[in-house]
């Protein structure tokens, strides 16, 4: 998969994001910066990452999320062998829910 040009524009927005501080920050920052048909397709994507790495099957996502087999297929290429974002936050989740449980 290609990689965004990393160009000045772009790393103002990544830094932006990384500067939000609770889940109301980040909301209310991709409400503004997003049209709600640009945030409602990305959390269908996520959710699709979801359930895939859950190993639901595609015909199941279709019909729980309304995803296109397009937009499924794209996101489980990206999980197979994209750049690593979706395993990232997948990992991350593991090691809080596992910090949760030895509590």
């Amino acid at each position: 998969m290609a990689r965004i040009a990393k160009k000045e524009k772009s790393d103002g927005l990544y830094q932006a994001i990384l500067t939000l501080r609770t889940e109301e920050e980040v909301y209310s920052f991709f409400q503004d910066l997003c049209t709600v048909t640009e945030l409602r397709a990305m959390e269908q994507r996520f959710e699709v990452a979801v359930l895939l790495q859950k190993g639901m099957v595609y015909s199941d996502i279709l019909e729980r999320t309304g995803a296109s087999s397009a937009t499924i297929s794209r996101v489980n290429r990206s999980l197979a062998v994209g750049h690593g974002g979706y395993q990232t936050f997948f990992d991350r989740q593991a090691e809080r829910e596992n910090g949760e449980a030895e509590e």
